[in-house]
């Protein structure tokens, strides 16, 4: 499961160097470019296409810190996104209701304002989240990790449609 972390040659962890990150795929997306390829047998043009595959998978996961999260909990055989795992912070619950209803209004009264005020605040309550869950890997609190992963999902979503709804 470590795997993606081994390739990128970082530790294990939900904190990484996103430049060493950047880095790293870019030198390993030239390595095993399949057009570097060409000439050698199927096989080995077979393994390339696969390694490639393999290499944007694993970047595409530890560039995402809500994917890096989730890959990092099943390692520890805790899947956030497994649909018995519905626990949600009621208060959490409560304030998704109010983001949702804030955004149905200021769409319908085309209130670009009451928008863009709800990006800043919702990409701050991610903020906020994305260091919660720092803390939570750093000290092996899993099951607060994998909630405050399904509370990321929400924000993600929310943030999508918020960006929909300012063009």
């Amino acid at each position: 499961m470590t795997q993606y972390f081994q390739l990128f040659r970082l530790p294990e962890q939900f904190s990484i160097d996103n430049q060493i990150l950047e880095q790293t795929y870019r030198t390993l997306a030239m390595q095993f470019h399949p057009d570097k390829f060409v000439a050698a047998s199927a096989f080995e043009q077979k393994q390339a296409m696969m390694m490639s595959a393999t290499i944007n998978q694993a970047y595409q996961v530890l560039k995402n810190p809500l994917e890096r999260a989730v890959y990092l909990l099943q390692a520890q055989n805790i899947n956030p996104d497994d649909p018995n795992n519905t626990h949600i912070a009621p208060e959490f619950l409560m304030q998704q209701m109010q983001w949702r209803e804030m955004l149905m209004e200021a769409r319908i009264e085309n209130d670009t304002d009451t928008i863009q005020q709800l990006h800043t605040e919702i990409t701050a309550k991610r903020e906020d989240l994305l260091g919660s869950l720092k803390t939570y890997f750093d000290e092996k609190r899993y099951i607060e990790a994998a909630e405050t992963v399904r509370q990321g999902r929400f924000l993600d979503k929310m943030l999508h449609e918020i960006e929909t709804a300012l063009g």
